[in-house]
C-alpha cells in the first residue's frame, strides 16, 4: 500500500472537511499523496505510514483553497511598499501618516492610496488639505476603489490642470464653484496625472507580486484573478513581466489567470495585441486568457451607469445618469470577436444600465457564435434591474460577487442610497434573487479596493452585516432577503470562483482533485452566524506544498 504524503483527520476531537460540491457535504479525512487528493472518507489510518505527515483537524474546517474572482494583488503589494492608507479612516489620519511618509521619503513623487471616500465631505478631498502634508513636491493617492484620485497642488501644476482644462471622456475633474480644480479627479481624469508618474522598476513589481502573493496565501487564498493586466490610465505598472518573472522561476506558487485590459481609448484594432498577449502570457502557473472590460465607473461618483439618472440626494431626479465606457455596440462586437477567439469576457459593472449592456453583449456573442463554455462573468453587480436577474442563467454568465460590499456602512449610507433613490436601492447586491433563479455564482474581494480576507466576506454574504474586523457603525442587516447561506458562499468562493478561473482540477475535494487546501481555526457551521468573520485561517496548501502557516 502507498502511503500518503499527508493525512488531514478529525480523529477522537472531530473536524471535517467541506468538500464544496453540489450536495454541499462533508467528510472527516482526507489524504494527500504526490499533490494530488488520493483519498476523502472515513477509515484512513492504513494510509498513514512512518513519513506521513498527520493534521488534527481538532474541530476544525478544511475547506478548499479560497479563489479570489477579482484582485489586483501587484497594486495591493505596491500599496503595502508606498504610504498605505488603508489601515486609516479619518481626515486627520490621513494627513499624518502622509506627512510621516513623506518626511521618511523625501525625494520624489509621494505615491501610496487606500483613503476612504466617507472621510471627507461628498467623498472628495482637497488640494489645500493634501499640500499642508505635502507642500513642496508632487502627491497621488488614489482612494480604496481606485476610481478617484487625491492630488495636491503640485501634481495638478505638472498636469496642468486648470479651470480650462476639459473633462475627459471617461471622468471628471471635481471643481468649486468658480470651476477651479480643487484636488480630486475621478475615472479617466486621474490619468492627466498617472500618465507622469515614473515607472516602476521591473523588480519593484515583481516584490509587490509576492509580497501581495503571502498576503493572500496569509488567507487561504491559493488561486486568483488578476482583474488588470495591463496599463490602465497610463500607468507604467503593467504586473504581465512580473507575473512571467515569478512564474519562471517558481517564485509564483499561486494559480493566477490574468485579466488582459481592454484599453477603453482605442477599438477592435487592439484585439490583434491581445492576442499577442494571451500567446506570451503562459508560464507556470499563470495564463492570461481572460479579457478585463470595464464598462463603468462607481456610484459614489455617479460615474456607475444607471438606467435612470441619479437623485439629487433629496429623492428628486437629476440630469447625470452616469458613464459607459465602452459605447455598447462596440461592446457587443468586442464581446462577438473576443468570445470567437476562446477568451474569457470578465466585465465590471456596477451600475445597472452598464450590468444590462453587459449581458447584450454576451447574447450577442451568444447569437453569433452559439455556446461557447468560455464562462464569462460580470464583477461587481451592485445595481441589478429585476429583470436582469434571470438573464444570468440563460446567458451562462457567472455574478461574480464582492460580497463584502453588501452592507451599511458610512459610504453606503451617506454617499450612495440618497442617489439612488428607494427603489434602486432596493436593488443592490441581489445575490440571494441571483441564487433562486440559478445563476452561477463566483466570488472576489477585489484588494486592494478592500480586505481579500474571504471569511469577512462571507460574513457579509449570510448576515448582510459588517464582519466584526470591518466593523464601521451598528447599522441593520441591508436588504436581508438578498443573504445566501454559508454552504453556498463557501462553494462561491472555491468552486464557483474555480469555474471562471478554468482551474477545473480545482475547488472541490475529491478524488484526483489538486491539493490546494486551506485550514479554518474552527467549523463555522458549528458557531452562530455572527461570529463567521472571527474565523481565520492557520494553514493554507498549494498541490500539497504548505504555503502558510499561523503563527
Amino acid at each position: 500500500m502507498t502511503h500518503a504524503d499527508i493525512v488531514f483527520t478529525g480523529g477522537r476531537r472531530g473536524g471535517r472537511a467541506f468538500l464544496a460540491d453540489a450536495a454541499r457535504r462533508t467528510a472527516p479525512a482526507v489524504a494527500v499523496t504526490g499533490g494530488r487528493i488520493s483519498a476523502v472518507g472515513h477509515d484512513l489510518e492504513d494510509l498513514i505510514g512512518p513519513r506521513t505527515e498527520v493534521v488534527d483537524l481538532a474541530g476544525r474546517l478544511l475547506v478548499p483553497g479560497f479563489q479570489d474572482a477579482h484582485v489586483h494583488p501587484v497594486w495591493g503589494g505596491l500599496d503595502m511598499l508606498r504610504c498605505d492608507l488603508s489601515a486609516l479612516s479619518t481626515r486627520e489620519e490621513y494627513l499624518a501618516r502622509i506627512a510621516e511618509y513623506a518626511a521618511a521619503h523625501p525625494e520624489g513623487w509621494v505615491l501610496g492610496g487606500g483613503w476612504q471616500m466617507s472621510a471627507f465631505p461628498g467623498g472628495t478631498p482637497t488640494a489645500d488639505d493634501l499640500d499642508t502634508a505635502v507642500p513642496d513636491r508632487p502627491a497621488f493617492l488614489p482612494n480604496r476603489d481606485g476610481h478617484g484620485a487625491w492630488v495636491n497642488s503640485r501634481a495638478l501644476e505638472l498636469a496642468r490642470i486648470t479651470r480650462d482644462t476639459p473633462d475627459p471622456v471617461d471622468g471628471r475633474i471635481e471643481r468649486d464653484a468658480e470651476g477651479e480644480p480643487t484636488g480630486t479627479l475621478h475615472e479617466g481624469a486621474m490619468g492627466l496625472v498617472n500618465r507622469l508618474l515614473p515607472p516602476e522598476p521591473p523588480e519593484r513589481l515583481v516584490d509587490a507580486l509576492l509580497i501581495g502573493q503571502r498576503h493572500l496565501h496569509s488567507y487561504g487564498i491559493t488561486a486568483w484573478q488578476d482583474a488588470i493586466v495591463g496599463t490602465q490610465y497610463g500607468d507604467a505598472g503593467d504586473p504581465l513581466p512580473a507575473y512571467l518573472t515569478a512564474a519562471a522561476s517558481g517564485a509564483l506558487t499561486g494559480r493566477v489567470v490574468g485579466s488582459l485590459w481592454w484599453d477603453r481609448a482605442r477599438g477592435l484594432e487592439q484585439i490583434d495585441d491581445i492576442v499577442a498577449r494571451r500567446a506570451s502570457g503562459v508560464v507556470g502557473r499563470f495564463s492570461a486568457r481572460s479579457v478585463k472590460i470595464m464598462q463603468d465607473g462607481v456610484a459614489e461618483n455617479f460615474t456607475a451607469a444607471m438606467l435612470e439618472p441619479y437623485c439629487d440626494g433629496h429623492g428628486h431626479p437629476g440630469a447625470d445618469d452616469g458613464i459607459s465606457f465602452v459605447e455598447p455596440e462596440l461592446l457587443k462586437e468586442a464581446a462577438t470577436r473576443l468570445d470567437a477567439l476562446g477568451f474569457t469576457l470578465h466585465f465590471h459593472a456596477i451600475g445597472d444600465r452598464a450590468v444590462r449592456e453587459c449581458l447584450d453583449a454576451v447574447e450577442a456573442a451568444l447569437a453569433a457564435n452559439g455556446p461557447s463554455g468560455n464562462r464569462h462573468h460580470i464583477s461587481h453587480i451592485q445595481v441589478v434591474h429585476p429583470d436582469d436577474v434571470p438573464r444570468f442563467r440563460a446567458l451562462d454568465v457567472a455574478a461574480n460577487m464582492q460580497m463584502l460590499w453588501a452592507t451599511l456602512e458610512p459610504q453606503m449610507v451617506d454617499l450612495t442610497i440618497p442617489f439612488l433613490g428607494d427603489t434602486r436601492s432596493a436593488w443592490q447586491y441581489p445575490f440571494g434573487d441571483l441564487l433562486r433563479s440559478g445563476a452561477a455564482l463566483a466570488a472576489g474581494s477585489d484588494w486592494s479596493v478592500s480586505t481579500p480576507n474571504p471569511l469577512a466576506a462571507i460574513h457579509v454574504g449570510v448576515n448582510r452585516r459588517s464582519a466584526p474586523t470591518e466593523w464601521e457603525g451598528d447599522y441593520p442587516p441591508f436588504l436581508p432577503e438578498q443573504a445566501i447561506d454559508l454552504g453556498t458562499a463557501l462553494a462561491a468562493y472555491t468552486a464557483g470562483s474555480a469555474r471562471v478561473n478554468h482551474l477545473d482540477e480545482t475547488g472541490t475535494i475529491a478524488v484526483g482533485m489538486l491539493a490546494d487546501l486551506a485550514l479554518l481555526d474552527r467549523d463555522p457551521f458549528e458557531h452562530p452566524a455572527e461570529e463567521i468573520g472571527l474565523t481565520e485561517v492557520i494553514g493554507t496548501w498549494v498541490e500539497g506544498e504548505r504555503v502558510h502557516e499561523a503563527g
